[in-house]
């Protein structure tokens, strides 16, 4: 999971001018959707002076396209690969598939009635993390999957001892939050003004280094879920959390669904928030790039009027943290916040930068690869016998930078 970021307005490739967008057409399609700002607001955000490091000119082999299967379950919510070994993991909601490169299902890990988000692979220790949570419970996880023992078809979550998960109190605190004071938790909906910053639980998960420090320490950073809500101001962020896993095996526990537990770590490593208007169920994949040094988050499109509303945003990670206020909050808040990439759209009135991209550009699936390349998930569904089936694929892409997409096919190797 990792991106060159929007600066790589500096390649000039003849063969993709066609496709660039003009300022003019830009800002049209930035301002063609419900609830976003005036469209003479919008301007492409003009290249930085540094340009990224450049795709490899023989990148390395790759299939162009991994197919995830087609399964009984829920629509494909994230992607992680293992290219050491050869493996492509998919999450179905209530199903993790593993995939050899070739798109042949090797294991898959059934079970789960919660629900199981995105993914990152750890090489460190070669475990596939994910986000997992039980809202009627009030309980969310990692989800933490031994990869190496997921060798067959249908392996139980909870009594194969494949997955084991950590519990993760701070999302608890913000999901349950009585904020109107009434003594009451309104539960799981966003018709309500509780559940601190619209928190809906969790779902975007990766791994990258503490923010701020190019080259700092590994964190497993988590993003929150925020529910889609027009009518308070205070959801306007997204909010991430990262933590020092090397730890963490004391508070690691099996998946018991009748009996959730509560071991995990009283206090998170770094809380962050970055402005960039309210989604619909906040940050769904969340990726570092390794190539650019930047974060990539994709979101479904908000409803909020006064918002342009993008679908991808990127962080700047070159940038440090900056102690500031967290607008929108009942009482005054300051906190750590993460500066957006100018890179992308640029929405003056809100100061948000980001991309419109319509469609599957990384809400169902993204994964860097450090090398300006990421593959993207599409998701659909087939009728098998009657049966609607949710369907998967993992395609190639680079980063361009455009507008409104900012992915585009890989070439063929000629």
């Amino acid at each position: 999971m990792r991106t060159l970021m929007g600066r790589i307005g500096t390649l000039r490739r003849t063969a993709a001018t066609a496709l660039a967008c003009t300022a003019v057409a830009c800002t049209a399609l930035a301002g063609g959707g419900a609830g976003t700002a005036a469209a003479a607001t919008v301007r492409e955000a003009p290249s930085p002076r540094s340009p990224f490091p450049s795709p490899p000119t023989e990148p390395s082999r790759l299939p162009s396209s991994v197919d995830g299967g087609a399964w009984r379950s829920g629509h494909v919510q994230g992607m992680a690969i293992d290219r050491r070994k050869g493996f492509m993991y998919f999450s179905f909601t209530d199903l993790l598939v593993k995939t050899d490169l070739g798109g042949r299902p090797v294991g898959s890990v059934t079970g789960f009635t919660g629900h199981l988000g995105d993914l990152d692979f750890n090489a460190r220790d070669g475990r596939v993390y994910g986000s997992l949570e039980y809202k009627a419970a009030k309980s969310f996880y990692i989800a933490i999957l031994d990869a190496d023992r997921i060798t067959r078809m249908g392996m139980d979550a909870q009594s194969t001892g494949v997955v084991s998960t950590v519990h993760l109190k701070e999302v608890v605190r913000d999901f349950t939050a009585d904020m109107n004071g009434d003594g009451v938790f309104d539960g799981d909906t966003g018709n309500t003004p509780d559940h601190r910053y619209g928190c809906s639980g969790i779902d975007g998960v990766a791994f990258g280094p503490e923010f701020g420090r190019k080259h700092g320490k590994q964190r497993l950073t988590v993003a929150y879920g925020v529910y889609a809500n027009t009518g308070r101001a205070d959801n306007d962020h997204q909010v991430l959390l990262q933590y020092d896993i090397g730890r963490w095996k004391k508070y690691e526990r099996p998946l018991s669904e009748a009996a959730p537990h509560t071991s995990g770590p009283a206090r998170v490593d770094g809380k962050y928030f970055a402005y960039t208007g309210n989604t619909t169920y906040g940050v769904q994949n969340l990726e570092f790039d390794g190539h650019s040094g930047n974060w990539l988050m994709a979101a479904y499109k908000g409803t909020k009027p006064g918002f342009p509303n993008y679908t991808l945003f990127a962080l700047d990670g070159s940038k440090k943290p900056v102690r500031g206020v967290v607008r929108g909050q009942r009482e005054p808040e300051r906190g750590l916040l993460l500066p957006l990439l100018r890179a992308g759209l640029h929405d003056a009135p809100t100061g948000t930068y980001g991309w419109p991209a319509p469609g599957q550009y990384g809400q169902y699936g993204l994964v860097s690869l450090d090398d300006g390349r990421f593959y993207v998930a599409r998701g659909g569904t087939v009728q098998d016998g009657g049966v609607t089936k949710q369907t998967a694929r993992a395609e190639l892409n680079t980063w361009t930078g455009r507008t409104p997409s900012p992915f585009g096919p890989v070439a063929p190797a000629v």
